[in-house]
């Protein structure tokens, strides 16, 4: 593994990229920003919401992909505060128990800026049946969900007539990935590896039919061509810590004494349920990197942190999945820890570990001992 000069990341995180200095395509993309004209490209949000502005009359005139969070406050400030837009808000839950700070946060959100929203629970006996065959087969086990966050708005968008669906960060460009373009059109959005399709035929058996899985099929080619998807990080200097301040001070709770995960750099990420985090974990089993990384590097971009503390936060966080989400996703799943564990040790990539005496499986090339 080779690791970014700047950040944490490694190469093996998929569709990175690195320059002949050894950056990583994310630190350069974010060093561009200082660089662009955001009075202008605000401008240039404001004249794509000016074509479709009260296109229904009185009714919705551009939608919003949510889920509560610090970015989905966000999100809606801009499009309904800033832009004067009328949106309807999206939103995909799972099943999995909520934390207090997911409970508050979806319902703050729609008090706050006083938006619908509109949210798809998938069914829940199919999402167990999906979650174990996916996760056994791929190391994916909140495929569904994941799927259905991306396909959902889009489906959605289309019933109700609003063409302007506003998503938030491109996150191939803004994190590394293989859809890596600077643009402010989403319309490439199901390419960015987090929505990536499984073949009908894959997940299909005798418990699983093609009409379980219909809301998993995006629109067709001719049906997308009538939306206008955007993202959000391309008009305004896109910032998950800032993004976090600004939803602080609009009612957005994050877990401050409420869980300290052992596998996160932060309190304010993905705090909806702790079940979904093992999903967000299963990278360091395949790729040698999680959610300690991720954020430990978005904090040196930001200037939060220098490398050297980051590395730390990286050993001593990255690989420590937290008891709490395998409790919880073994519960809904009907899985013993045993069966859990013993998935997961086939899911380590031998390129990148191996066991040490104790039978704990260890990078071979951790970024502390580069």
């Amino acid at each position: 593994m080779k690791y970014c000069k700047k950040c944490v990341m490694p190469d093996t995180r998929p569709g990175i990229s690195f320059d002949e200095r050894g950056i990583c395509c994310a630190c350069n993309n974010h060093e561009r920003k200082a660089k662009v004209d955001y009075v202008a490209r605000m401008k240039e949000l404001e004249k794509i919401c000016n074509q479709y502005r009260g296109m229904n009359g009185n009714g919705f005139d551009c939608a919003i992909a949510v889920s509560g969070g610090k970015d989905s406050h966000f999100q809606v400030h801009i499009m309904k505060e800033v832009m004067g837009m009328n949106p309807i808000l999206f939103s995909v839950e799972d099943n999995f128990p909520m934390t207090e700070a997911g409970q508050h946060n979806l319902k703050n959100i729609s008090e706050e800026f006083g938006c619908p929203i509109i949210t798809l629970k998938p069914n829940r006996k199919l999402q167990k049946r999906i979650m174990r065959k996916t996760f056994e087969k791929y190391g994916k086990p909140t495929w569904l969900v994941d799927r259905l966050i991306y396909t959902y708005p889009l489906l959605m968008a289309l019933k109700f007539n609003t063409p302007l669906l506003v998503y938030g960060e491109n996150v191939s460009y803004e994190y590394g990935g293989t859809d890596a373009e600077e643009t402010y059109s989403a319309k490439n959005i199901l390419l960015n590896g987090v929505a990536s399709d499984i073949p009908m035929s894959e997940l299909l058996d005798e418990n699983i039919t093609e009409q379980d899985l219909s809301m998993t099929i995006a629109p067709s080619k001719n049906e997308l061509e009538k939306l206008a998807p955007i993202y959000l990080s391309y008009f305004v200097e896109w910032n998950s810590y800032k993004n976090y301040i600004f939803a602080k001070t609009r009612g957005f709770h994050d877990l401050q004494n409420e869980w300290d995960r052992s596998m996160m750099a932060e309190n304010f990420d993905q705090v909806d349920s702790a079940a979904y985090l093992v999903h967000a974990w299963l990278k360091y089993p395949k790729f040698g990197h999680a959610c300690a990384t991720d954020y430990a590097s978005r904090f040196v971009r930001y200037g939060l942190m220098t490398r050297k503390e980051a590395v730390e936060i990286v050993k001593k966080r990255d690989h420590d999945l937290d008891s709490r989400c395998v409790r919880e996703f073994c519960e809904f799943c009907g899985y013993s820890e045993t069966e859990f564990w013993n998935i997961i040790d086939t899911l380590y990539n031998r390129e990148l570990f191996e066991k040490n005496a104790f039978g704990k499986w260890v990078l071979k090339n951790p970024v502390w001992e580069e």
